[in-house]
Protein backbone atom coordinates (compact mmCIF):
# COMPACT_ATOMS: atom_id res chain seq x y z
CA UNK A 1 0.00 0.00 0.00
CA UNK A 2 1.14 3.54 -0.90
CA UNK A 3 2.53 5.70 1.67
CA UNK A 4 1.69 8.67 -0.23
CA UNK A 5 -1.05 10.80 1.41
CA UNK A 6 -3.85 12.88 -0.49
CA UNK A 7 -3.08 15.97 -1.90
CA UNK A 8 -4.41 19.37 0.62
CA UNK A 9 -4.51 22.63 -0.43
CA UNK A 10 -0.81 24.19 -0.01
CA UNK A 11 -2.34 26.95 2.39
CA UNK A 12 -2.92 24.57 5.51
CA UNK A 13 0.67 24.05 5.63
CA UNK A 14 1.22 27.63 7.01
CA UNK A 15 -0.98 27.68 10.06
CA UNK A 16 -2.59 25.19 12.82
CA UNK A 17 -5.99 26.30 12.78
CA UNK A 18 -7.57 28.19 15.70
CA UNK A 19 -6.49 27.37 19.42
CA UNK A 20 -8.80 27.50 22.29
CA UNK A 21 -8.08 28.63 25.95
CA UNK A 22 -6.88 25.82 27.99
CA UNK A 23 -7.92 24.57 31.10
CA UNK A 24 -5.23 25.20 34.13
CA UNK A 25 -2.93 22.02 33.85
CA UNK A 26 -2.45 21.23 37.77
CA UNK A 27 -5.03 18.11 38.61
CA UNK A 28 -5.28 19.09 42.46
CA UNK A 29 -7.35 21.92 44.36
CA UNK A 30 -9.81 24.59 42.87
CA UNK A 31 -8.75 25.67 39.04
CA UNK A 32 -10.00 28.41 37.33
CA UNK A 33 -10.62 28.78 33.42
CA UNK A 34 -9.53 32.74 32.12
CA UNK A 35 -8.17 31.81 29.10
CA UNK A 36 -11.42 32.20 26.98
CA UNK A 37 -13.75 35.15 26.93
CA UNK A 38 -16.92 33.30 28.53
CA UNK A 39 -19.93 34.35 31.02
CA UNK A 40 -18.98 33.17 34.05
CA UNK A 41 -22.39 32.98 35.00
CA UNK A 42 -24.59 30.05 34.26
CA UNK A 43 -27.92 30.13 31.63
CA UNK A 44 -30.90 32.50 33.23
CA UNK A 45 -33.38 30.19 34.56
CA UNK A 46 -35.83 30.84 31.76
CA UNK A 47 -33.35 30.69 29.22
CA UNK A 48 -32.38 26.95 30.39
CA UNK A 49 -36.14 26.09 30.26
CA UNK A 50 -36.51 27.34 26.55
CA UNK A 51 -33.23 25.31 25.92
CA UNK A 52 -35.07 22.19 27.75
CA UNK A 53 -37.73 22.16 25.69
CA UNK A 54 -36.72 22.34 22.57
CA UNK A 55 -34.30 20.00 23.30
CA UNK A 56 -37.24 17.83 22.61
CA UNK A 57 -37.34 18.60 19.31
CA UNK A 58 -33.80 18.41 17.71
CA UNK A 59 -34.94 15.08 16.11
CA UNK A 60 -36.30 17.85 13.24
CA UNK A 61 -34.13 20.45 11.49
CA UNK A 62 -33.29 24.11 12.28
CA UNK A 63 -35.24 26.30 10.62
CA UNK A 64 -32.89 27.16 8.31
CA UNK A 65 -33.94 30.76 7.70
CA UNK A 66 -34.21 31.61 11.35
CA UNK A 67 -37.37 33.31 11.18
CA UNK A 68 -38.42 33.55 14.84
CA UNK A 69 -34.47 34.55 15.40
CA UNK A 70 -34.18 37.30 12.86
CA UNK A 71 -37.54 38.84 13.57
CA UNK A 72 -36.52 38.97 17.56
CA UNK A 73 -33.13 40.54 16.65
CA UNK A 74 -34.38 43.36 13.81
CA UNK A 75 -37.41 44.04 16.80
CA UNK A 76 -35.35 44.49 19.38
CA UNK A 77 -32.88 47.15 17.26
CA UNK A 78 -35.39 48.56 15.22
CA UNK A 79 -33.35 47.38 11.59
CA UNK A 80 -34.91 45.69 8.72
CA UNK A 81 -35.12 41.77 8.28
CA UNK A 82 -33.59 41.59 5.55
CA UNK A 83 -30.40 43.41 7.05
CA UNK A 84 -29.70 40.73 9.27
CA UNK A 85 -27.77 37.12 8.49
CA UNK A 86 -26.97 34.71 11.55
CA UNK A 87 -24.17 32.26 11.94
CA UNK A 88 -22.49 30.14 13.97
CA UNK A 89 -20.94 33.14 16.15
CA UNK A 90 -19.70 36.04 14.79
CA UNK A 91 -16.59 34.41 13.78
CA UNK A 92 -18.82 31.93 11.91
CA UNK A 93 -19.99 35.27 10.23
CA UNK A 94 -16.47 36.48 9.46
CA UNK A 95 -15.88 33.41 7.36
CA UNK A 96 -18.76 33.49 5.30
CA UNK A 97 -17.72 37.13 5.09
CA UNK A 98 -14.63 36.15 3.27
CA UNK A 99 -16.24 33.18 1.45
CA UNK A 100 -18.05 36.12 -0.64
CA UNK A 101 -15.41 38.21 -0.79
CA UNK A 102 -11.94 36.28 -0.94
CA UNK A 103 -10.26 35.88 -4.69
CA UNK A 104 -6.76 35.39 -6.29
CA UNK A 105 -5.66 39.68 -5.53
CA UNK A 106 -8.18 40.09 -2.94
CA UNK A 107 -7.23 42.05 0.11
CA UNK A 108 -8.39 41.72 3.51
CA UNK A 109 -6.69 44.55 5.99
CA UNK A 110 -7.33 44.29 9.75
CA UNK A 111 -5.09 45.72 12.80
CA UNK A 112 -2.70 43.30 14.18
CA UNK A 113 -2.85 41.98 16.80
CA UNK A 114 -6.26 41.96 16.47
CA UNK A 115 -8.62 38.85 16.40
CA UNK A 116 -6.46 35.68 16.04
CA UNK A 117 -9.01 33.75 13.20
CA UNK A 118 -8.67 36.89 10.56
CA UNK A 119 -5.45 35.56 9.36
CA UNK A 120 -6.02 32.00 8.79
CA UNK A 121 -9.80 32.86 7.77
CA UNK A 122 -8.19 35.08 4.83
CA UNK A 123 -5.88 32.45 3.90
CA UNK A 124 -8.71 29.92 3.87
CA UNK A 125 -10.79 32.27 1.70
CA UNK A 126 -7.47 32.49 -0.84
CA UNK A 127 -7.33 36.75 -0.04
CA UNK A 128 -4.43 38.49 0.91
CA UNK A 129 -3.71 40.06 4.66
CA UNK A 130 -3.06 43.12 5.03
CA UNK A 131 -1.85 43.61 8.64
CA UNK A 132 -1.66 47.25 10.03
CA UNK A 133 0.04 47.52 13.28
CA UNK A 134 -1.50 47.95 16.73
CA UNK A 135 -0.42 52.16 17.92
CA UNK A 136 -1.03 52.49 21.68
CA UNK A 137 -2.93 49.01 21.89
CA UNK A 138 -5.28 50.30 19.80
CA UNK A 139 -6.38 50.51 15.59
CA UNK A 140 -4.09 53.17 13.97
CA UNK A 141 -7.13 54.41 11.68
CA UNK A 142 -5.02 56.50 9.88
CA UNK A 143 -2.20 54.04 8.98
CA UNK A 144 -5.15 51.72 7.94
CA UNK A 145 -7.01 54.34 5.76
CA UNK A 146 -3.60 54.63 4.03
CA UNK A 147 -2.78 51.17 3.46
CA UNK A 148 -6.20 51.12 1.02
CA UNK A 149 -5.67 49.99 -2.47
CA UNK A 150 -7.75 49.27 -5.25
CA UNK A 151 -7.50 45.34 -4.45
CA UNK A 152 -8.75 46.27 -0.58
CA UNK A 153 -12.16 44.30 0.21
CA UNK A 154 -12.76 44.04 2.99
CA UNK A 155 -11.60 45.86 6.35
CA UNK A 156 -12.13 44.52 9.72
CA UNK A 157 -12.63 46.86 12.81
CA UNK A 158 -12.32 44.92 16.18
CA UNK A 159 -13.59 46.93 18.83
CA UNK A 160 -13.40 46.22 21.49
CA UNK A 161 -10.42 45.11 19.96
CA UNK A 162 -9.70 41.42 20.84
CA UNK A 163 -6.85 40.47 22.58
CA UNK A 164 -6.10 44.26 23.70
CA UNK A 165 -9.14 45.38 24.85
CA UNK A 166 -9.10 49.00 23.56
CA UNK A 167 -12.13 51.10 21.67
CA UNK A 168 -12.42 53.11 18.58
CA UNK A 169 -13.58 56.65 19.58
CA UNK A 170 -16.76 57.47 17.56
CA UNK A 171 -15.48 60.57 15.93
CA UNK A 172 -12.22 58.50 14.66
CA UNK A 173 -14.28 55.85 13.22
CA UNK A 174 -16.48 58.29 11.27
CA UNK A 175 -13.34 59.77 9.71
CA UNK A 176 -11.67 56.86 8.79
CA UNK A 177 -15.42 55.55 6.91
CA UNK A 178 -15.30 58.59 4.80
CA UNK A 179 -11.71 57.61 3.45
CA UNK A 180 -13.11 54.17 2.62
CA UNK A 181 -14.23 53.54 -1.37
CA UNK A 182 -18.00 52.26 -1.21
CA UNK A 183 -17.28 49.05 -2.84
CA UNK A 184 -15.09 48.26 0.06
CA UNK A 185 -17.06 46.45 2.87
CA UNK A 186 -16.02 47.91 6.71
CA UNK A 187 -17.01 45.23 8.88
CA UNK A 188 -17.50 46.74 12.65
CA UNK A 189 -16.55 43.83 14.63
CA UNK A 190 -18.47 44.17 17.92
CA UNK A 191 -18.48 41.24 19.75
CA UNK A 192 -17.90 42.69 23.16
CA UNK A 193 -20.10 45.88 22.72
CA UNK A 194 -22.22 45.25 25.49
CA UNK A 195 -19.28 45.59 28.05
CA UNK A 196 -18.64 49.11 26.75
CA UNK A 197 -18.71 52.24 29.21
CA UNK A 198 -16.70 54.59 27.47
CA UNK A 199 -19.10 57.57 25.96
CA UNK A 200 -16.90 58.35 22.98
CA UNK A 201 -16.98 54.70 21.28
CA UNK A 202 -19.23 54.23 18.62
CA UNK A 203 -22.32 51.84 18.14
CA UNK A 204 -22.06 50.36 15.21
CA UNK A 205 -25.75 50.30 14.47
CA UNK A 206 -25.98 53.81 14.72
CA UNK A 207 -23.74 54.05 11.48
CA UNK A 208 -24.15 51.64 9.22
CA UNK A 209 -28.00 52.59 8.54
CA UNK A 210 -26.78 55.37 6.03
CA UNK A 211 -23.33 53.78 4.94
CA UNK A 212 -24.32 51.08 2.39
CA UNK A 213 -20.51 49.98 2.51
CA UNK A 214 -20.53 48.98 6.61
CA UNK A 215 -21.87 46.36 8.19
CA UNK A 216 -21.74 45.45 12.08
CA UNK A 217 -21.01 41.77 14.05
CA UNK A 218 -22.35 40.79 17.31
CA UNK A 219 -22.83 37.12 19.16
CA UNK A 220 -24.53 35.82 21.91
CA UNK A 221 -21.50 34.09 22.97
CA UNK A 222 -20.35 36.80 25.17
CA UNK A 223 -22.94 39.20 27.25
CA UNK A 224 -25.60 36.71 26.53
CA UNK A 225 -24.01 33.53 28.13
CA UNK A 226 -24.70 31.43 25.35
CA UNK A 227 -20.78 30.33 24.17
CA UNK A 228 -21.89 26.80 23.96
CA UNK A 229 -24.29 27.27 21.34
CA UNK A 230 -22.56 28.99 18.92
CA UNK A 231 -25.29 31.77 17.43
CA UNK A 232 -24.05 35.33 15.86
CA UNK A 233 -25.70 37.55 13.66
CA UNK A 234 -24.90 40.47 10.68
CA UNK A 235 -26.20 43.57 10.52
CA UNK A 236 -26.23 45.34 6.68
CA UNK A 237 -27.53 46.53 3.88
CA UNK A 238 -29.23 43.83 1.93
CA UNK A 239 -26.56 42.93 -0.74
CA UNK A 240 -24.09 42.31 2.16
CA UNK A 241 -26.51 40.47 4.43
CA UNK A 242 -27.91 38.00 1.41
CA UNK A 243 -24.26 37.34 0.70
CA UNK A 244 -23.83 35.96 4.22
CA UNK A 245 -26.71 34.35 3.68
CA UNK A 246 -25.73 32.74 0.12
CA UNK A 247 -22.75 31.57 1.59
CA UNK A 248 -24.30 29.70 5.15
CA UNK A 249 -23.38 26.41 5.48
CA UNK A 250 -27.04 24.99 5.85
CA UNK A 251 -28.49 24.42 9.13
CA UNK A 252 -25.16 26.04 10.74
CA UNK A 253 -27.27 27.73 13.96
CA UNK A 254 -29.04 24.92 15.13
CA UNK A 255 -32.42 24.80 17.20
CA UNK A 256 -31.02 25.22 20.68
CA UNK A 257 -29.27 28.03 19.42
CA UNK A 258 -32.29 29.55 17.94
CA UNK A 259 -34.55 29.04 21.14
CA UNK A 260 -32.01 30.18 23.05
CA UNK A 261 -31.04 33.66 21.43
CA UNK A 262 -34.44 34.35 21.16
CA UNK A 263 -35.40 33.54 24.99
CA UNK A 264 -31.78 35.87 25.77
CA UNK A 265 -33.53 38.85 24.04
CA UNK A 266 -36.21 38.33 26.22
CA UNK A 267 -34.73 38.45 29.07
CA UNK A 268 -32.35 41.01 28.04
CA UNK A 269 -32.15 43.37 31.31
CA UNK A 270 -31.59 40.10 33.34
CA UNK A 271 -28.83 39.49 31.61
CA UNK A 272 -26.99 43.04 31.47
CA UNK A 273 -27.10 43.05 35.45
CA UNK A 274 -24.70 40.59 34.75
CA UNK A 275 -22.89 41.95 32.86
CA UNK A 276 -22.88 45.45 35.00
CA UNK A 277 -21.02 42.82 37.41
CA UNK A 278 -18.22 41.85 35.05
CA UNK A 279 -17.72 45.53 33.98
CA UNK A 280 -17.34 46.39 37.56
CA UNK A 281 -15.09 43.27 38.05
CA UNK A 282 -13.20 44.25 35.02
CA UNK A 283 -12.24 47.52 36.46
CA UNK A 284 -11.38 46.51 40.09
CA UNK A 285 -9.10 43.90 38.54
CA UNK A 286 -7.20 46.50 36.75
CA UNK A 287 -7.26 48.98 39.15
CA UNK A 288 -5.74 46.81 41.26
CA UNK A 289 -3.10 44.93 38.70
CA UNK A 290 -2.11 49.04 38.30
CA UNK A 291 -1.62 49.14 42.00
CA UNK A 292 1.23 45.91 41.56
CA UNK A 293 2.86 47.98 39.28
CA UNK A 294 1.44 46.01 36.08
CA UNK A 295 0.93 47.88 32.53
CA UNK A 296 -2.68 47.11 31.53
CA UNK A 297 -4.33 49.70 28.96
CA UNK A 298 -7.82 50.89 29.27
CA UNK A 299 -10.50 47.87 28.33
CA UNK A 300 -14.22 48.59 26.90
CA UNK A 301 -14.27 44.07 27.14
CA UNK A 302 -14.58 41.51 29.23
CA UNK A 303 -11.02 40.67 29.63
CA UNK A 304 -7.83 42.74 30.53
CA UNK A 305 -4.88 42.96 28.84
CA UNK A 306 -1.11 42.69 29.83
CA UNK A 307 1.03 43.06 27.40
CA UNK A 308 4.58 41.36 28.23
CA UNK A 309 6.07 40.75 25.52
CA UNK A 310 9.16 37.88 25.76
CA UNK A 311 7.68 36.84 29.27
CA UNK A 312 4.21 36.18 28.18
CA UNK A 313 4.66 32.26 27.84
CA UNK A 314 6.45 32.30 31.59
CA UNK A 315 4.06 34.50 33.16
CA UNK A 316 1.05 31.95 31.66
CA UNK A 317 2.84 28.85 33.26
CA UNK A 318 3.35 30.60 36.39
CA UNK A 319 -0.36 31.70 36.64
CA UNK A 320 -1.15 27.81 35.22
CA UNK A 321 0.74 26.37 38.41
CA UNK A 322 -1.19 28.81 40.53
CA UNK A 323 -4.49 26.78 39.19
CA UNK A 324 -5.68 29.55 36.85
CA UNK A 325 -5.47 29.24 33.44
CA UNK A 326 -4.74 32.65 30.72
CA UNK A 327 -4.01 32.99 27.30
CA UNK A 328 -0.99 34.21 25.89
CA UNK A 329 -0.15 35.25 22.80
CA UNK A 330 3.59 34.25 21.18
CA UNK A 331 5.77 37.32 22.28
CA UNK A 332 2.61 40.20 22.77
CA UNK A 333 1.11 39.76 25.88
CA UNK A 334 -1.31 37.73 28.23
CA UNK A 335 -5.18 38.39 27.89
CA UNK A 336 -7.36 37.41 31.00
CA UNK A 337 -10.80 37.18 31.00
CA UNK A 338 -12.79 38.93 33.74
CA UNK A 339 -14.54 36.15 35.68
CA UNK A 340 -16.30 35.81 39.10
CA UNK A 341 -14.63 37.61 42.62
CA UNK A 342 -13.29 34.38 43.67
CA UNK A 343 -11.66 33.48 40.27
CA UNK A 344 -10.37 37.36 39.38
CA UNK A 345 -8.81 36.92 42.99
CA UNK A 346 -7.05 34.05 42.28
CA UNK A 347 -5.64 35.74 39.88
CA UNK A 348 -4.31 38.38 40.90
CA UNK A 349 -3.04 36.68 43.92
CA UNK A 350 -0.91 34.69 40.98
CA UNK A 351 0.04 37.80 39.75
CA UNK A 352 1.10 39.28 43.47
CA UNK A 353 3.26 36.67 43.50
CA UNK A 354 4.87 36.39 40.07
CA UNK A 355 8.88 37.26 39.94
CA UNK A 356 9.05 39.58 37.39
CA UNK A 357 12.66 39.93 35.63
CA UNK A 358 14.59 42.81 36.39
Amino acid sequence: MSEQSPRFRRVLDQFAGYKPGKAPAVAAGKTFKLSSNESPYDPLPSVAAVIADAARHINRYPDNTAAALTEAIANRFGVPAGHIAVGCGSVGIAQQLLEAVGEPGAEVMYAWRSFEAYPYLTDLANATSVQVPLRDFGHDLPAMAAAITERTRLIFVCTPNNPTGTAVKRAELIAFLDQVPADCLVVLDEAYVQYVRDPEAPDGLSLYASRPNVAVLRTFSKAYGLAGLRVGYLVGHEPVAQAVRKTMLPFTVNSLAQAAAVASLAAEAELLERVEQVVKERDRVRTELLGQGWTVPPTEANFVWLPLGEESAEFSDACDAAGVSVRPYSTDGVRVTIADREANDAFLAAAASYSRRA
